[in-house]
């Protein structure tokens, strides 16, 4: 079916960032999985693209585009090619909509134009070792100095994506104690330095998948923090986070839906050289009836996707609704990218069939934005259950 989204520009985009990655990152994307993280000037690269900046205003060096439709696109592609953009994608996702969101005019015209080029890079840094998805129950404080100028900060974070090289983090810390009428207030986001004294980026972490992007610990020491660093009003962190929630879970939608497109690709393709008892594993009905059923699937992921696309960019984009989207998606895809490895056989647990990576990269879109159990909890209440 046509999908009535994308336009002639996306096609045009789409095309671009192909012939990219095809000559850019496919031929030395084992390298960086073998590193951890994609090389730092790499993300200059992006922004020479502009594909940093696609959402940014033309006042800040962007194409003012006021659509998630080319995030879809960038996933898409990405997926297809077996590849990532490394640690960038919550630079360009996540942080880039807070600061256009929440900072002020001198913020902004200071940090927005050079994360657009890749000269600074960001990452966001909620999670900490006991909390996970009670973001409510952290610990880490930033106190207010004696002459008003500056917080201490102090604590520690984990699972930061992008964090090892970051040259800003936004860091969300208590600047007052919860309340048992009120356990999300008191919490605030500051845009932290990274070079700052008392900054530590600690263990890279080992992951299952995602092997191309960097997740690290940070951790703070009297990390002073200049209150025109502050991100937003004191105290105000959590309905910020909320607001910024159902666009990070459609992202993760998308990718989803896009491991899954380009899962069911490359089994087509595989069952139709790779031969079985003097056969083409594609003749056996039960390749026909497993790939038939996971086209469906993948049909009904992309109608979703594409309607709650067209609900963000309206602005009528519920949490209930993106809850909603990310459960089914990720959950759906899950069985997709299942299904599609096993008619792979053997070769689909070796890591240079592409298969074998999308399966690993996507068991973390269950989890991450909140796992789905978290998300059942949001759609039951929303049926006031």
């Amino acid at each position: 079916m046509r999908r009535t989204i994308l336009t002639a520009e996306h096609e045009a985009f789409r095309q671009m960032l192909r012939a990219f990655v095809a000559e850019e990152v496919v031929p030395v994307y084992g390298e960086w999985e073998r590193q951890g993280h994609v090389p730092r000037e790499f993300y200059k690269r992006l922004g020479e693209l502009g594909i940093f900046g696609i959402e940014v205003p033309e006042e800040y060096g962007g194409a003012g585009q006021r659509t998630l439709t080319y995030q879809a696109v960038v996933s898409e592609e990405l997926c297809r090619a077996g590849v990532s953009f490394g640690g960038s994608s919550v630079h360009a996702a996540l942080c880039l909509p807070y600061l256009l969101a929440h900072g002020t005019p001198e913020q902004k015209r200071r940090w927005v134009p050079p994360a657009v080029t890749g000269e600074l890079m960001t990452a966001i840094a909620m999670t900490e070792p006991g909390t996970g998805s009670d973001l409510a129950g952290m610990s880490t404080t930033a106190t207010l100095s004696e002459d008003g100028g500056s917080y201490v900060l102090n604590g520690a974070k984990t699972f930061i994506t992008g964090g090892l090289q970051a040259d800003r983090v936004l860091v969300c810390a208590r600047t007052s104690p919860p309340t048992p009428e009120d356990r999300r207030g008191g919490i605030t986001i500051l845009v932290v330095d990274a070079r700052s004294e008392g900054f530590t980026v600690g263990r890279t972490l080992e992951k299952l998948g995602l092997l191309a992007s960097d997740t690290v610990e940070l951790s703070f020491s009297d990390v002073r923090v200049p209150v025109t660093d502050r991100l937003g009003e004191e105290g105000h962190a959590f309905s910020y986070l909320a607001r910024h929630l159902p666009r990070e879970r459609l992202t993760i939608a998308l990718l989803a839906h896009a491991q899954a497109s380009a899962a069911l690709e490359f089994t087509r393709a595989y069952v139709a050289e790779r031969t079985v008892f003097g056969r083409p594993v594609a003749a056996f009905q039960n390749t026909k009836f497993v790939l038939a059923d996971c086209q469906a699937e993948v049909a009904a992921m992309r109608a979703l996707v594409d309607q709650a696309l067209t609900a963000y960019d309206t602005g009528e984009l519920t949490a209930a609704d993106a809850a909603t989207v990310k459960l089914h998606v990720t959950e759906r895809s899950a069985h997709v990218v299942d299904a599609c490895l096993q008619l792979h056989g053997g070769y689909g647990y070796m890591r240079e069939y592409p298969i074998s990576r999308l399966y690993a990269d996507n068991r973390v879109t269950r989890i991450y934005g909140g796992t789905s159990e978290v998300m059942r909890t949001i759609v039951a209440k929303s049926l006031g259950l």
